[in-house]
């Protein structure tokens, strides 16, 4: 494919031929070029580059900076200021007001930088990724979560509470209960920190934003324990990866019942038979 310089220069050498007596046709075929293909070229060369009038022309009905000053004034009023085009232009249309078409005020909003952020609420925060636990023996990092277990009654659950160690991948702690409290979760907490000989500060417990795992019942009993709290972003549903992972395994067994517990005591045999499993006998 020939470049545009290429052609350029390919009219230039053509135009010098001609007047220096050569005939056109007999310098076109010494290139390889048609008669044809080389006239294009040379009305291509006659005009603009980009292939417009350089003439700028400026729509009649343009505002004025006085127009624009009004336009802004009004869009930034304390009824307008922290509403969008889209409400300010039919609002000022119920009123008998024209000052300027929805676009414009988009336009000249985004002209002035004020088109971004026009509510009264406090602006997004840039989110960064938190720093990675890490740990390197047992009873250093421990996570939890609380899944549901089906019941006879439809709509009705039980709920399982479940600790684990990531670096032993042991759950430490669990219980069955018939619903979600923080207050549940504290005993718990209490009850593993007493069978594991947690020393203040020594673990960090990471969870997900859920109700039970940011009560302030629970943060209260994490702190008397020396136990440091961390939760997962807002919004992002795979922080909190291991305990998820170790419900798949829960649920996914080939034992896991078919049919709901028949009570709480049905569903708490069967979870100490999996854990008594999962922490002596399977191979991570």
């Amino acid at each position: 494919m020939i470049t545009l310089p290429e052609r350029q220069l390919v009219v230039t050498l053509l135009t010098e031929a001609k007047l220096a007596g050569a005939r056109q046709q007999l310098a076109c075929a010494v290139l390889g070029l048609s008669v044809r293909t080389v006239q294009r070229w040379q009305a291509e060369s006659e005009v603009s580059p980009d292939q417009r009038l350089t003439r700028c022309f400026e729509p009649t009905n343009k505002l004025s900076e006085v127009e624009r000053s009004a336009l802004l004034a009004r869009a930034n009023s304390a009824e307008f200021g922290h509403l969008p085009p889209s409400q300010i232009v039919p609002r000022l249309a119920d009123r008998g007001e024209y000052l300027a078409s929805e676009s414009t005020f988009y336009r000249v909003l985004r002209a002035n930088q004020q088109l971004r952020r026009r509510r009264a609420d406090r602006a997004a925060q840039p989110r960064h990724k938190p720093r990675a636990l890490c740990a390197t023996e047992p009873n250093q990092l421990y996570s939890w979560d609380i899944t549901y277990l089906p019941t006879g009654t439809r709509g009705l659950f039980f709920y399982l509470y479940l600790f684990v160690d990531l670096f032993s991948r042991k759950i430490v702690g669990w219980q069955v209960y018939e619903e979600e409290s923080s207050h549940l979760a504290s005993d718990l907490m209490r009850d593993i920190a007493r069978r594991e000989h947690l020393a203040p500060g020594q673990v960090i417990l990471h969870a997900d934003n859920g109700g039970p795992m940011k009560g302030a019942t629970m943060l209260a009993t994490l702190q008397a324990l020396g136990v440091i709290p961390s939760f997962s972003r807002p919004a992002v549903s795979n922080d909190n990866p291991y305990s998820e992972s170790l419900f798949k395994t829960l649920k996914y067994r080939s034992v896991y019942p078919d049919t709901p517990f028949a009570n709480l005591l049905a569903a708490r045999t069967w979870v100490a038979d999996f854990v008594r499993w999962y922490n002596h006998e399977h191979e991570t």
